[in-house]
């Protein structure tokens, strides 16, 4: 299918060839047949891309910083590579379209294959042909709603959002400054209401559309005076700043015909500049809407399809959908007037030429449509780049394209020799295409039968988010193949137990994304202690930083939480220091305090020689501090790994330093499985290890709630 892109590198938008998307549990794919292009959001998108590194330095210093912190705790060289890895990403651009159900994945109750349906979200109504949408953010469409001004859902939403949030009431008069395509609809919203209306603009083709409408509308020039008159001196109830400048003129603007506590609300990208004086004198409300409306930003309603109790949240971002839909069908929010260009897909960059100001010609309504003839049962989900051929080496499928495959293990397989790249999955499809045409993979695919079934493919790695990957594991291993998965290996003791089931039967290889203890350093470290006569007394400190509580990895169904999801990396670590999974774990964690979520935890773990290890795992530290650091002691020896960039070795009074540019262990993970693969040996990490270690995080957990010490 064709999908438009922004590369976020060089600035340029293109329309690529991408494998069509495959619906998940909860979500449709749609055919797409016509989607907005927003001037505002994409503009900025799109001039962000196209600004020099200097330029997106300049416009983006909270970016900049992370970048310092980042170069501080890792070094130039690894941070440079991530900075550049994060720019060569494809942006899929759009959040506004329309069109027919195709397929529905599981749990879509309601929907059905063949419904017309409007379609809203940032990564999910993008402009392509086919689209995979939330249930929360599909709204099915009536008979007299057609798909071009369906298309308009979304914006109107943000629309309906900003009027929703200054609660007008029937009579009160509101004014619009800025008469763009938020301005015209939230000005029909306004009258629909049963508000009395003016608009404002600088621009007079603006204002005769408005007065087309039905809208009172005047210019810029004349608002203070037309304000006046409109309100017999009173000024206006509500200000809506549907404007999109820099400047502060419409803040400045609202505030003089505004009347005394009038409600003030700014849907656009307006200067925040404001001048006390008159505000204060006024004691005005201002408000900047977000978006569509409550669930926005909100992983549990727009990606899980968990609902807010109507009782409690009247108007969701999904219920403004269905209300702007309301709207159109009744012929109170008119759309079509708004349209002035039409533009297929494959002439998508001209859109853009268009409303960044390249191409010197007025515009409002950007449609992009979508070819009608494509047949619903003959969607591509597998991307052919190059020919397979089917050598006596490792063969590898990847499932799961996002940032870590192709910032960390895809370039790290760059490196391993026998290794041949055959097919690589990701559920959108997108990003499968640009890390296949990357890295060198055969073909790209949405789907991850196509790989699981491929007989070319002897091995799979696993790369996709913690919930999905016992349940890939098990496949994996029941279709013949050896299986590399990304940590954690489980986050349920159930779907561990299945994984434990498996093992028997397969005459495959697993292992666990452990990747520390392959390390050059803890190779050293290793050696260092290797023969010991007493047990090892070991005090690993993590500064693994703050994660926002609605990430999905503190989702216990999705991410498992951060020790089941991250911390198995230490306890892992411990593991293979001592030679043995830990028998038993007590935890104690400061309080969360409403900021944290089980992730600043103290860990003691034991193990059957008698060794014992603290892991401290700490969210609330400053991230420009070095991550890791681990102190071994033993028979009189010390050892310090500090961030695997320097070991210290210490005995009888002579002191060893050996200093190494980073590497936590990737490529040497990864040579030591293929070795393991083709040579027909033992897993590089024995089982025993494997699943012990991911049930001592599980045990961690329960030693949290009970506060006791567990055994394993």
């Amino acid at each position: 299918m064709k999908q438009v892109l922004q590369n976020m590198r060089d600035g340029r938008t293109v329309v690529t060839e991408v494998p069509v998307p495959a619906p998940r549990p909860g979500q449709a794919l749609v055919k797409i047949a016509a989607s907005l292009v927003s001037a505002g959001t994409e503009r900025m998108l799109v001039e962000f891309g196209e600004k020099s590194l200097l330029g997106k330095a300049r416009s983006r210093p909270d970016l900049v910083r992370q970048v310092v912190d980042k170069m501080k705790r890792e070094g130039v060289l690894p941070t440079v590579q991530a900075a550049f890895n994060r720019l060569d990403q494809p942006m899929p651009l759009g959040y506004s379209s329309a069109g027919t159900i195709i397929a529905l994945g599981d749990g879509m109750d309601g929907f059905k294959v063949g419904q017309r349906v409007a379609c809203a979200g940032g990564g999910f109504a993008v402009h392509a042909e086919y689209n995979v949408v939330p249930r929360n953010l599909l709204t099915p469409l009536p008979d007299g709603v057609d798909f071009e001004s369906a298309a308009f859902t979304t914006l109107g939403a943000i629309a309906l959002h900003g009027f929703r949030l200054a609660e007008p009431q029937i009579g009160e008069n509101v004014a619009i400054i800025g008469l763009g395509l938020l301005g015209l609809l939230a000005g029909q919203m306004a009258l629909a209401a049963g508000c009395r209306l003016l608009g404002i603009d600088t621009n007079p083709q603006r204002v005769a559309l408005a007065a087309s409408l039905g809208l009172s509308a005047c210019l810029r020039d004349q608002a203070v005076d037309s304000a006046q008159a409109f309100t017999a001196n009173r000024g206006f109830d509500v200000v809506l700043i549907c404007a999109d400048t820099s400047s502060n003129d419409p803040v400045e603007l609202a505030a003089l015909i505004a009347r005394d506590r009038a409600r003030l609300v700014a849907t656009g990208a307006v200067g925040l500049t404001f001048p006390r004086k008159i505000y204060y004198e006024k004691e005005l409300s201002f408000i900047n809407s977000r978006s569509y409306g409550p669930g926005r930003y909100d992983a549990s309603y727009e990606e899980n399809g968990r609902d807010y109790p109507i009782g409690y949240v009247r108007w969701t971002e999904g219920r403004n959908f269905e209300a702007v839909v309301g709207l159109l069908a009744s012929g109170k929010l008119q759309v079509q007037p708004l349209i002035t260009h039409r533009l297929s897909i494959d002439k998508a960059p001209e859109a853009y030429e268009i409303i960044t100001g390249k191409k010197k010609e007025p515009f409002l309504g950007v449609l992009l449509t979508y070819p009608v003839d494509a047949l619903a049962g003959s969607q591509v989900i597998r991307f052919n780049l190059q020919t397979v051929k089917r050598e006596n080496e490792v063969r590898l499928g990847v499932l799961g394209a996002g940032l870590y495959a192709n910032a960390t293990l895809l370039p790290a397989l760059q490196k391993i020799p026998g290794l041949q790249r055959i097919g690589i999955a990701s559920a959108g499809g997108l990003h499968a295409r640009h890390s296949a045409e990357k890295f060198g993979f055969a073909y790209a695919t949405s789907s991850d039968d196509e790989l699981l079934n491929d007989p070319n493919i002897n091995t799979l790695a696993i790369l996709t988010r913690h919930d999905t990957h016992a349940d890939l594991v098990v496949k994996a291993l029941q279709a013949g193949k050896h299986v590399f998965v990304e940590k954690p290996l489980a986050i349920t003791p159930e779907s561990l137990d299945a994984i434990i089931k498996s093992l028997p039967s397969a005459h495959s290889l697993l292992l666990a994304g452990f990747n520390r203890r392959f390390a050059p350093l803890a190779v050293e470290l290793s050696k260092f202690l290797a023969g010991r006569g007493e047990p090892l007394s070991m005090h690993y400190r993590i500064n693994a930083g703050y994660i926002p509580l609605n990430h999905w990895v503190h989702d216990p169904a999705q991410g498992g939480g951060r020790i089941i999801g991250e911390g198995c990396h230490f306890v892992d670590f411990l593991a293979f220091l001592v030679g043995s999974a830990p028998v038993s774990v007590s935890a104690l964690a400061l309080p969360d305090n409403g900021k944290y979520h089980q992730d600043n935890v103290s860990m003691t773990f034991t193990f059957p020689d008698g060794s014992v290890g603290v892991v401290d795992y700490l969210a609330n530290g400053d991230k420009s501090f070095p991550k890791e650091r681990l102190e071994v002691f033993c028979g009189g020896g010390v050892t310090v790994l500090d961030d695997f960039r320097s070991l210290e070795m210490i005995r009888a009074g002579r002191r060893r330093l050996v200093r190494k540019a980073q590497d936590k262990g990737w490529v040497g993970e990864w040579a030591a499985f293929s070795r393991a693969i083709l040579a027909g040996g033992e897993p590089p990490i024995p089982y025993e290890q494997l699943v012990g270690v991911t049930k001592a995080t599980f045990a961690v957990l329960e030693s949290l709630q009970v506060g006791k010490t567990i055994d394993i």
